[in-house]
């Protein structure tokens, strides 16, 4: 499974930025999709996960209300639009797939993109 994460950037305190990620999967919709991020220094944290259907959703409470985590299946991508950012968010935002199950559990995810850096400045 190969993932490619793309749409980050330098953005101003309270901008929006909308990642994208699209998967080399004839079966995309099989698969549950999260985002993930990893700030300098910091192990790498959950940030949103959504079922193959996308009907369930779960986010990390920092960034409930302000991120939402969408996929369109047919398009075989996963998206994580992230409104009102802080610099508190600035991270490398990374895709991954999983077979069964959402779950917060980087060790659980099979594939993983390369990657996308966000960068809020205050």
């Amino acid at each position: 499974v190969q993932l490619q994460a793309s749409g980050g950037g330098l953005v101003q305190a309270g901008g929006s930025l909308r990642l994208s990620c699209t998967a080399s999967l004839r079966t995309f919709s099989s698969y549950y999709m999260a985002w993930f991020r990893q700030a300098p220094g910091k192990e790498r944290e959950f940030v949103a996960g959504i079922s193959r259907g996308g009907w369930n959703t779960v986010y990390a409470d920092s960034v409930k209300g302000r991120f939402t985590i969408s996929r369109e299946n047919a398009e075989k991508t996963v998206y994580l639009q992230m409104n009102s950012l802080q610099p508190e968010d600035t991270a490398v935002y990374y895709c991954a797939s999983k077979a069964i199950g959402l779950g917060p559990n980087p060790n659980e995810y099979d594939s993983w993109g390369q990657g996308t850096l966000v960068t809020v400045s205050s």
